[in-house]
């Protein structure tokens, strides 16, 4: 193989792009064609999720991100230890309480 070949692509980041977006939404649509990740930041009180960032890329690239993803968080759990299911009911209020 020559050296072109075995060299991996460099990942550039503009400056633009390198703080990222905050995102703790998605919205997930998708044609026969494209899948379409909306990401937003949905806020307490709030009806609205701005969306901060949508990706649109291939099923097959979106298999391939599925992938990706769960290889990640498995050495993550490995790391850390395994990360907790969200409780199934919501915490109580403590300002719906009263104080007599």
């Amino acid at each position: 193989m020559s050296d072109q070949q075995q060299q991996q692509p460099k990942l550039t980041l503009p400056p633009d792009v390198a703080m990222g977006h905050y995102s703790n939404f998605v919205m997930i649509a998708h044609n026969y064609t494209e899948v379409v990740l909306d990401f937003g930041r949905t806020l307490p009180g709030r009806q609205d999720i701005p969306v901060v960032a949508r990706m649109i890329m291939t099923p097959f690239q979106a298999k391939q991100l599925l992938r990706a993803l769960q290889h990640n968080l498995t050495m993550y759990e490995n790391s850390f230890g395994p990360i907790a299911d969200p409780p199934s009911k919501e915490p109580p209020d403590p300002s719906a309480h009263s104080a007599n």
